[in-house]
């Protein structure tokens, strides 16, 4: 049997066991509605070979850098396509709008840019289960007066995205406040809005919280004042004149990674360092890649070369260190752009801590050490944020933290069950009983967290060709 034959009986046969779990009316329509005029939906993509999802290229949901494609939309997108057995192509739009119109022309089989399932859009596109729930908010600039009521508004350049939820919420609101005027902006990227607001071209916006929480890093002048609506459901959108064959594979999807506990990992891998990030910070980090990283790219790149690593990994995992100081010493002892012991350095055969090549190398060397002693099933990218925590709080306390992990239930190689027991290091209930005894253990995850803020920030700008590329000078 050809390989699409047989991957379509498996999703068939899967799809008709659902029906002792609430889809026996689905099945009663199928069987009762007169043969559709097109092919079923999901025999057409099996036949094709893709899975085709539109997007908006934003940190929220989608983007590349450097052939690499990342976001939260992508890693969704990803399980379902390995789920149909097909491969997965990401199709990003310019315009909000330009969502629905793929999916109902059929340019794309799904549309999933953190989109806002609301009763309007219902009536043109069908929406999957929903996966997140958001609140709107009013972004304003810092150092500007904050409007506090929605009246507040009147007076204030507000700008939108066109055919976005937000534009909706204002449409509604103008009934009862007549005086608040906006524009909209035609560009589906929230990104030059937020640009606008520092830029002072433009005073408010409105957005979703997660897309706000996520920009704050990229532009930490921006400020919430306060929320327009109750949560609202995010889901994937898809044609509303299409078969149900698809639309129940995509519940049973979500259905799956919500039991089996992958959605909320995979949430975790994108949000769960956003709330400990200190904003103020930013600002300096930003000055800082001006500044300071340019002359550091070479031996970023080179440690990268030799050990495998994101070069942007590792300079990240610097800042954190000692802000791209090469002589930056620590309280303890501690020197150099990536903090070594004089332990470590020996051992890695460093003879000056403060040389910016040596100490990048060696720091990347001592990383990859950490990783290398984490169990082999544990998969990314749990394994470097425990390498990263090994690193800073030494291997033997992270092997107690993730004792602690599994003596309280928890799975100990998932990143964000140790994270929440690494405090207990310094717990005396908790630390008596480890073998490597006390630990500060709240520094490596906010160490963790603040070089996964810093991590994000490089990806960001390097898609955007915004970091110097050294090798092609």
């Amino acid at each position: 049997m050809a390989q699409p034959e047989r991957r379509r009986e498996q999703l068939w046969t899967g799809l008709f066991v659902l029906a002792g779990a609430g889809v026996l009316a689905w099945l009663l329509w199928v069987f009762e509605a007169p043969e559709p005029e097109r092919p079923f939906q999901l025999d057409e993509i099996l036949e094709r070979g893709t899975l085709r999802v539109a997007t908006i290229n934003s940190p929220v949901t989608y983007f590349n850098v450097q052939d690499r494609e990342i976001g939260l939309e992508y890693d969704l997108a990803t399980g379902f396509a390995e789920k149909l057995g097909v491969s997965l192509e990401m199709v990003p739009v310019e315009r909000f709008a330009d969502l629905f119109e793929a999916v109902t022309r059929g340019a794309a089989d799904v549309a999933a840019a953190s989109i806002t399932a609301t009763t309007s859009r219902a009536e043109s596109v069908r929406f999957g289960p929903p996966y997140q729930a958001v609140t709107q908010q009013v972004v304003y600039r810092s150092e500007t007066r904050r409007p506090r009521t929605i009246a507040d508004l009147a007076g204030l350049r507000v700008s939108v995205i066109e055919g976005s939820s937000y534009a909706e919420t204002l449409e509604a609101l103008g009934e009862s406040y007549p005086e608040i005027s906006w524009s909209t902006a035609a560009s589906g990227d929230i990104e030059s809005i937020f640009a606008a607001i520092v830029d002072r071209r433009t005073d408010a916006t409105i957005a979703d919280s997660n897309i706000i929480a996520v920009h704050q890093r990229f532009f930490p002048e921006l400020r919430t004042a306060f929320s327009l609506t109750e949560p609202q459901p995010i889901a994937w959108a898809l044609a509303a004149d299409r078969d149900d064959s698809f639309h129940g594979l995509v519940f049973e999807y979500f259905a799956e990674i919500e039991a089996t506990g992958r959605l909320e990992r995979i949430r975790q891998r994108h949000t769960s360092h956003l709330p400990t990030y200190d904003l103020v910070n930013t600002h300096y980090f930003r000055r800082h890649i001006e500044t300071r990283l340019r002359p550091l790219l070479p031996y970023f790149e080179v440690a990268a070369q030799r050990t495998g690593l994101d070069w942007k990994l590792l300079a990240a995992m610097a800042y954190q260190e000692s802000h791209w100081r090469a002589d930056a010493v620590s309280p303890t002892g501690v020197r150099g752009l990536m903090m070594l012991t004089r332990r470590t350095a020996r051992e890695l055969g460093v003879e000056d801590r403060e040389d910016p090549r040596e100490s990048i190398l060696a720091g990347a060397l001592y990383l990859v050490r950490m990783r290398n002693k984490i169990p082999a099933r544990i998969e990314e990218p749990d394994r470097t944020w425990m390498a990263l925590a090994a690193y800073n709080i030494g291997w033997g306390h992270l092997e107690d933290a993730r004792i602690i992990t599994q003596r309280q239930g928890g799975d100990p190689d998932r990143w964000s069950a140790v994270r929440d027991r690494l405090p207990l290091l310094s717990d005396p209930d908790w630390y008596r009983n480890t073998r490597f005894g006390y630990a500060r253990g709240r520094e490596p995850v906010r160490y963790v967290s603040n070089i996964r803020s810093y991590y994000d920030i490089l990806n960001w700008k390097a898609g955007r060709q915004q970091l110097v590329n050294t090798s092609s000078e």
